[in-house]
């Protein structure tokens, strides 16, 4: 049946497989008259190019491509500035290699340059233009392989335009506010040139030359756009009255294979993204005629449908109507087998088939809603064993309709051939809303259907039938690595812009300063009769070593004894022999240089060697006599004592252990506990508490400064301690790293109890006055934390003004391995704290003594102001921390023995107890001397008695060199306790 010519022509060529000879017909002819307007093409003319397959891997590898770039430029956000100096200082393979394993970038050093290069050195935040278009080009060529990129070129513009526009403008602030290296990222060196030399041309015009030339743009756009498509409406009128367009074609008796109908629709639609975009005007008149077929055949216990694939012209701009049924008719006709044939039309239509029920022996049930639109619209035959509807009431039925009407064009006529033997009904109904997918296991296999006269119940229940699949257990060897730096993700590391800038200092020590040391030590020595054989000097920043050979037969004893004649004839102060310095074979003899020289924190942690040291908790302490930078793993040594008189730069010595240590760590791998007798000293690293600090869960300050506190978080340490041996041991490792190392990569439960362990730094910035109050109390958990706290990651950093033996005690000596002296009062000083002589011949100001086992070391500690320590705490404290600090666990103070005991049951109590009860409320003073004369008692047991009777609350605490406060006003009352005892 022939059909009206359509008014929507398509105005691309449709260019139809090749049928097999087998499958033509004489009938089927095709004709083609393109007819275009010449416009610029964007496309692959190589031959070697036109190859789709190379298209597809072009297009895969620039969508690909502007996903790195995306994910590049959003890591930049957050990790650009810490990057920067990385990326601007990488040189070499090495350093290429190795600076990849610091950038913060999310993708590597790779991804870090990449946005480097977009940002500083090319567009600034404009850069961000070039992902919409890598992804349009890569889109194109990947999903339609023609090389014709009409869609990139036209957002290219755009994108291109726009990119260099937003450049300049922030330029143009950048340079209006003459800040350049602060806010040059904004619009990147190109947009930073041209702006510069257009203020320096025009002025503050740039701006109005920036507005009109987004104004012309735009207007270039509209006009563009709004002239394409009035052309495209003329030459489209002229063209569809010149030609003359049949849709009707002849019936084809062969079905054209799978592959062939697919490559037919990827043409189609490539040529109607070709004519959407260019507005080329081409029409075809076609003389075929469109078939669909559609043949049903019985396979037992299964159904296959295909779609029938349309060969007819179907208008490019159609959009796909509803298939309407008015009054719900219902064709009813006796069938064995039908073939149902449709006119081509020029509108799409959907045809559903809903819940059709196949009889038989058994009842099969069709998944709902089958829908056919112009893609599935091809000659294809498929073959159904015969079927049969439920009829539906309607309030106007029409039982001999064999007609279904199409709104809104010309209605397909359904040719229904049938034999008066079996019975079917085909309702087609107006396409259902779209429904969610529900996911079904094998959506063919429905034999466990059971049978139901209700069509939406009984899809119901196939939903029902489905079986649940069991939940999935997790398993935690599968799940990626625990990282605990994501509880603070966006924790940004400090700056070395917090610090001082390294200042070159003027004081060097000239040569003419150092041949005269050389003579003077030669002379000195050739006075004694001691030959030597070379000399040679090591300039420090504090010292100079001066390194001889003596001759053959020189006793080292004889040297060593001459240090204070050296020091004589040198009239300096601090001359320290080193005989023999270790591994080289020389004696080294250590001269303080008139001038000395600052070390700054800057200057040490700026080093590669602290950068890069691959250590637990490095720690920079400052410049060794060769002018080297010294870093030591306090993890290793594992506990540090220190010792230096009054100004000698032991607090600083503290802070720039906790400086480097700040630098380096994140929040969530290292807590300190801090304790500070003279409550000022570290005061300043309050700030950082919820990132940094440890402390008691009553805890008013997370930094103890009263001395019954730091008794109860010592022992607190301790508790934490044997918890996490508890830990270690569970897990079945024998240090922290490798626990930490098993629970990150998910090999440990945490509903077990395991969880990640961060280091804890004890530092107790004086000793000797806890000692001094508290004693025993104080001793205990100290030599007790350092016999066994290093395996589990707990560490003491323990200073002190006054290294005598009463304060560091043989049990404490004992433990410390790592022993670091500033210039002490005395050599006896210097042996209780290094165990050997030299810490007494220092010169102070910082120069300090380490001793590490056997080893001595000479380094001039670093300096860090207090005011770069309060920034540092500040740009650590701005940042968000934890909701608190770390909470160690809570100490459970021994109580004393219950009042019915006083201090023990009736029996332990003293025969004397109640007399001297009498005695100390009569004469109201708790004085052990007191019972002594009064009784005629030894001390040890009036002590005692003491006890028993504050155990009863007869007597207060004790409150050092005063007596204690007696409670118990009158004797009277004292009988009234006694008789409650």
């Amino acid at each position: 049946m022939a059909s009206e010519p359509k008014k929507n022509v398509r105005k691309n060529i449709y260019k139809p497989s090749s049928v097999p000879q087998s499958s033509a017909t004489p009938h089927a002819e095709e004709t083609e008259r393109p007819v275009r307007l010449k416009v610029p093409k964007m496309s692959f003319d190589n031959n070697k190019l036109k190859d789709p397959r190379l298209q597809t891997s072009i297009g895969l590898s620039l969508i690909f491509l502007s996903v790195y770039t995306c994910l590049a430029l959003l890591s930049f956000v957050f990790t650009g500035k810490a990057d920067q100096s990385i990326i601007e200082n990488v040189g070499g393979i090495t350093n290429l290699i190795s600076s990849g394993k610091e950038v913060q970038n999310w993708l590597g050093l790779l991804g870090a340059s990449l946005s480097h290069l977009l940002v500083y050195n090319m567009f600034g935040l404009g850069s961000i233009l070039l992902i919409p278009m890598l992804f349009s080009a890569g889109y194109e060529l990947f999903t339609q392989g023609n090389g014709k990129l009409m869609k990139f070129r036209k957002l290219g513009y755009i994108c291109l335009f726009y990119m260099l526009w937003i450049s300049v403008l922030l330029g143009y602030y950048v340079v209006i506010k003459d800040t350049p290296n602060l806010l040059g990222f904004l619009c990147g060196k190109i947009g930073l040139t041209v702006a510069d030399g257009m203020y320096s041309l025009i002025g503050w015009g740039t701006i109005i030359f920036l507005i009109l030339a987004v104004l012309i743009h735009g207007v270039y756009i509209v006009k563009f756009n709004a002239v394409s498509k009035v052309i495209g409406k003329v030459t489209k009128n002229r063209y569809s009255d010149k030609s003359e367009v049949n849709t009707t074609s002849e019936t084809e008796n062969t079905t054209l294979s799978e592959n062939e109908s697919d490559d037919e629709l990827e043409e189609d639609e490539d040529l109607e993204n070709y004519s959407e975009e260019e507005t080329s005007i081409e029409t075809s008149s076609l003389t075929n005629e469109n078939v669909i077929e559609e043949e049903i055949t019985e396979e037992p216990n299964e159904i296959e449908e295909e779609a029938a694939q349309d060969t007819g012209l179907v208008p490019h701009n159609a959009q796909l109507p509803s298939v309407v049924e008015p009054e719900a008719p219902i064709v009813t006709e006796s069938v064995p087998q039908q073939a149902i044939k449709v006119d081509p039309i020029s509108v799409d239509v959907n045809i559903q088939v809903e819940h059709v029920q196949v009889g038989g022996n058994g009842t099969n049930q069709i998944p709902p809603t089958q829908n056919y639109s112009k893609q599935q619209s091809r000659d294809t035959t498929s073959e159904m064993p015969p079927v049969k509807e439920e009829k539906k009431e309607s309030p106007t039925p029409n039982p001999s309709s064999q007609q279904k009407k199409v709104t809104p064009n010309t209605p397909p006529i359904i040719e229904i051939e049938a034999e008066p033997t079996k019975s079917e009904t085909i309702k087609l109904d107006p396409p259902a809303p779209p429904k969610k997918k529900e996911k079904v296991e094998n959506p063919h296999e429905l034999s466990d259907v059971s049978t139901t006269e209700n069509v939406d119940k009984a899809d119901l229940n196939v939903l029902k039938k489905i079986e649940e699949e069991p939940d999935e257990i997790v398993n935690i060897e599968d799940m990626d690595e625990y990282d605990p730096k994501l509880d603070l993700s966006h924790y940004k590391y400090p700056d070395l812009d917090l610090l001082h800038p390294p200042v070159e200092s003027k004081a060097k020590v000239t040569k003419e300063e150092l041949e005269a040391n050389k003579e003077k030590i030669v002379n000195t020595l050739r006075h004694f009769k001691i030959g030597i054989a070379s000399i040679s000097a090591t300039i420090g920043p504090t010292v100079t070593l001066y390194e001889i050979v003596p001759e053959v037969g020189i006793k080292i004893s004889k040297i060593r004894n001459l240090e204070d004649d050296i020091a004589l004839s040198l009239a300096a102060l601090g001359i320290r022999i080193i005989a023999p310095i270790p591994g080289r074979g020389t004696i080294g003899i250590e001269v303080p240089n008139n001038n000395r020289e600052m070390v700054s924190m800057s200057s040490v942690l700026a080093t590669e060697k602290f950068a890069k040291a691959k250590m637990d908790l490095p720690v920079a302490f400052g410049r060794t006599i060769s002018n080297e930078v010294f870093v030591a793993d306090l993890a290793k040594m594992p506990h540090l004592l220190m010792a230096g008189a009054t100004g000698q730069g032991k607090s600083v010595g503290i802070n720039v252990l906790l400086s480097s240590l700040l630098y380096r760590k994140h929040p969530s791998e290292l807590k300190f506990v801090m304790i500070d007798p003279k409550k000022v000293e570290l005061s300043l690293f309050n700030k950082i508490e919820r990132h940094f600090l440890a402390s008691l869960p009553d805890a008013e300050e997370a930094i103890i400064t009263d001395t019954k506190k730091a008794i109860h978080i010592l022992n607190s340490l301790c508790t934490e301690m044997d918890m996490r041996y508890s830990l270690l041991k569970s897990a079945g490792v024998r240090n922290i790293k490798e626990y930490n190392t098993k629970f990150c990569n998910r090999r440990l439960n945490p509903k077990k109890g395991h969880r990640f362990l961060p280091y804890i730094v004890l530092v107790i910035d004086e000793l000797a006055d806890l000692m001094m109050t508290a004693g025993k109390e104080i001793e205990g958990p100290i030599a007790r934390l350092a016999q066994l706290a290093r395996a589990i990651g707990i560490h003491l950093v323990v200073a002190t003004q006054r290294p005598s033996v009463d304060v560091i005690t043989g049990m404490i000596k004992a433990n410390f391995p790592a022993r670091l002296s500033f210039r002490v009062t005395s050599k006896i000083d210097s042996r209780t704290i290094l165990d050997a002589g030299g810490a007494d011949q220092l010169i102070g100001m910082g120069d300090m003594l380490l001793s590490t086992g056997n080893d001595l070391t000479r380094i001039q500690c670093a300096f860090i102001d207090t005011d770069e320590v309060e920034k540092l705490c500040d740009f650590i404290a701005d940042q968000t921390g934890f909701s608190a600090a770390y909470m160690l666990p809570e100490f459970e103070e021994e109580q004393p023995a219950s009042k019915g005991g006083g201090g023990g049951s009736v029996d332990d109590r003293d025969d004397l107890f109640e007399e001297a009860a009498r005695l100390l409320v009569r004469h109201q003073q708790g004085s052990t001397s007191l019972i002594q004369r009064k009784l005629s008692l030894g001390y040890n047991r009036a002590g005692r008695i003491i006890d028993q009777l504050e155990a009863a609350g007869i007597v207060g605490p004790f409150e050092g060199s005063k007596a204690r406060q007696v409670n118990v006003k009158t004797e009277m009352e004292l009988e009234v306790v006694l008789n409650t005892l």
